[in-house]
């Protein structure tokens, strides 16, 4: 009997199909209590299904659509002429109350004003956010970030609204009891940064429910001082993107290294497994589904170019979050957090 339904955006990402319907299938064998809606062309799905000898399965259904939004899609092109999408069709499931969450490896962008458009925001939100977690020095430990690039300016009470969200997904996600949260700028010192930037922590300090530390820099992202770090779209998604090309930087660096001559070649197929997996660490958004928080409705976003096991990553972070309930939790600690501002 299965009691939790998720929409999943068969059609999302560069490969689509091919990687999304085996992560559908993995999941549902892992959780007899899940019921997928495969929205995408029928007929691929279908026929993936039956290449994987996982036809008219109980915990798997499909909805037909007639419709992809492609990954260069304009935002305002994919709200207005793709209503038949899978991305969309995901979308309107939540939004009916059909299903718990959507999880899509779609357009970010399309994605992000799609859910907005027919979740709409939270009460006390004006915005909704980017997140995911990143590596830190510490391998039983991770930082969430946001915004990762949803919200290119965000002004000091969309900042703050951020900070609360942020911090029920640690609380509530990994379990942190009043997870340290700190404003991502250019020193530590109060007297550094924008108004705004100096305007949220005044407002942070002033709220004894979030458990804020100050100001880090770019350096301290990894170092764990902090489970959640606060910043604009802007500039996360460069300090992500900068993170990926440093991790391709090094794994590229010790390939050169490790081919240069024949002692160094033997060493380097010994350690390649272990090289492999630690990219994988330094490249989270390869692995780790990103949730789009702030919404009435659940919205996680796999990379676009993800795997299989990335894809399934995305099902299971979607999963718990129905599971934690966090919308509700987040709407619950926006409402005591605002009036404490005020």
């Amino acid at each position: 009997m299965t009691d939790l339904t998720l929409a999943l955006d068969v059609m999302g990402g560069d490969k689509g199909p091919l990687i999304t319907i085996p992560a559908a299938v993995l999941a549902v064998q892992n959780m007899p209590s899940l019921h997928l809606i495969l929205c995408g062309d029928e007929s691929v799905i279908t026929q993936q299904l039956e290449i994987l000898n996982f036809s008219n399965h109980p915990q798997l259904s499909i909805l037909a659509t007639s419709q992809v939004v492609a990954m260069d899609e304009k935002p305002a092109v994919a709200i207005r002429s793709k209503k038949d999408s899978s991305m969309r069709k995901a979308l309107d499931l939540v939004h009916e109350g059909k299903a718990k969450a959507c999880v899509s490896a779609g357009n970010t962008g399309a994605l992000f004003s799609i859910a907005h458009f027919v979740l709409k925001t939270l009460p006390g939100v004006e915005r909704p956010a980017l997140i995911s977690s990143l590596p830190t020095h510490r391998k039983d430990k991770h930082v969430f970030m946001l915004d990762l690039g949803a919200n290119v300016f965000c002004d000091s009470n969309v900042l703050y609204q951020f900070a609360v969200m942020g911090s029920v997904m640690a609380e509530e996600v990994d379990g942190i009891k009043a997870p340290r949260i700190a404003l991502l700028n250019m020193g530590e010192e109060e007297i550094k940064g924008s108004d705004h930037i100096k305007l949220t922590a005044q407002h942070l300090n002033a709220n004894d429910a979030i458990n804020y530390i100050g100001f880090v820099e770019g350096n301290d992202i990894f170092s764990n001082k902090a489970d959640v770090i606060v910043c604009d779209g802007f500039v996360g998604n460069v300090a992500l993107k900068t993170c990926e090309g440093v991790a391709k930087l090094v794994f590229n660096r010790l390939q050169e290294v490790l081919s240069q001559h024949f002692f160094a070649r033997f060493i380097g197929q010994l350690i390649a497994p272990t090289l492999k997996k630690l990219f994988k660490t330094l490249n989270p958004d390869q692995y780790n589904g990103a949730s789009l928080i702030g919404l009435r409705g659940i919205v996680v976003k796999s990379h676009g170019n993800a795997n299989v096991q990335a894809f399934l990553s995305a099902i299971n972070e979607a999963v718990q979050e129905v599971q934690r309930q966090v919308p509700d939790k987040i709407k619950a600690k926006l409402e005591q957090g605002l009036s404490t501002k005020d």
